[in-house]
């Protein structure tokens, strides 16, 4: 007997530190509707799942009912794909080891895929973006956090425990700035906004040149972007602190580069997004480090998505990949 497939639509799931975001996506990666609420509001994960839950149910029966949805994906940080769970996240508000894979399963009886940023990014790069047509590249997040995914002959590779890709928490000073992870020197303590943020304070600590950054209320208004605004008017601290960030970030890309030998390597979320204040040192530092026979052969490129367009088109692509579930089936 011939079948015909209505399943044409998935549930994604955005979960970031402040805000959850709920979108129902077709095959070809058109959002057909979303609806959002605030992440930290309930503090209870049991709660949390419950809120979800109603949020998915209510988006999907105003777009065109649970027959059309094949399954859900879902973004968020320190997710662990072969697990599905959250695994010991140091900012989010649920501790320990949370099953929400499962919890949503058996809340919404569809299958669920959960997954980290890096992971489901690429996945969406892959299908949607600047990685469409590749088969060896990674990607690497620079935001809040630093984390990356490696796509090897067209398929993602996480590692025997699912942790792969943690380049974040690879050693890029010794000795250096003490890590949320326990270490001292991770890559991230120095490419992300916080890392970018403590090597502004150190080079206003270090000099007493006048600068623009002096004048910022708050520390944390010291954003990648408002100092690169700086550097638009010629503040050279404000230039020297992306310099040094580019030199540590162009170093720890070729080594990545050096051990993996992908196509490209792309760059996603905010940090990225800054422009040559912080890619060019990190390119020329990226030349003068990778292994000598790749040199000139590795493609460094920028994602063309924002932060949350990218989330939920990644959240869409790991749906589909999930095996089909559901108790709702004839």
């Amino acid at each position: 007997m011939i079948q015909g497939n209505n399943k044409q639509r998935v549930v994604s799931v955005d979960i970031s530190l402040e805000t959850t975001t709920v979108a129902v996506v077709d095959v070809r990666g058109h959002i057909l509707g979303k609806s959002t609420f605030a992440t930290g509001s309930n503090p209870n994960i049991g709660d949390f799942t419950a809120v979800l839950s109603e949020q998915v149910v209510a988006l999907v029966e105003s777009a065109g009912g649970y027959d059309s949805i094949r399954s859900v994906g879902v973004c968020c940080p320190s997710s662990n794909f072969k697990t599905g769970s959250i695994e010991n996240a140091a900012n989010l508000p649920w501790k320990g080891v949370i099953p929400l894979a499962a919890m949503l399963r058996d809340r919404l009886g569809l299958a669920v895929a959960l997954a980290n940023n890096a992971h489901v990014r690429a996945l969406g790069e892959h299908v949607f973006g600047v990685a469409h047509g590749m088969k060896d590249f990674i990607l690497v997040t620079l935001g809040s956090g630093m984390g990356s995914c490696i796509y090897s002959n067209g398929e993602y590779y996480i590692g025997t425990n699912g942790f792969a890709g943690e380049i974040g928490h690879t050693c890029i000073v010794a000795n250096g700035r003490q890590c949320g992870c326990g270490n001292r020197g991770c890559l991230e303590m120095y490419t992300t906004r916080r890392g970018i943020r403590m090597t502004a304070m150190e080079l206003m600590a270090e000099s007493d040149k006048p600068s623009l950054m002096r004048q910022v209320a708050s520390p944390d208004e010291l954003t990648p972007l408002r100092i690169a605004s700086f550097c638009e008017k010629g503040d050279e601290l404000a230039i020297e602190t992306f310099r040094r960030t580019g030199r540590l970030l162009g170093i720890g890309l070729a080594n990545y580069a050096s051990v993996i030998d992908p196509e490209a390597i792309i760059l996603t979320s905010n940090v990225a997004h800054v422009g040559d204040w912080l890619l060019k040192p990190a390119s020329e530092a990226f030349d003068a480090h990778v292994f000598h026979n790749i040199e000139g052969k590795v493609k460094l490129l920028i994602s063309n998505f924002n932060d949350n367009e990218a989330n939920l088109l990644g959240a869409s692509a790991l749906a589909w990949e999930v095996k089909e579930y559901s108790l709702f089936k004839e």
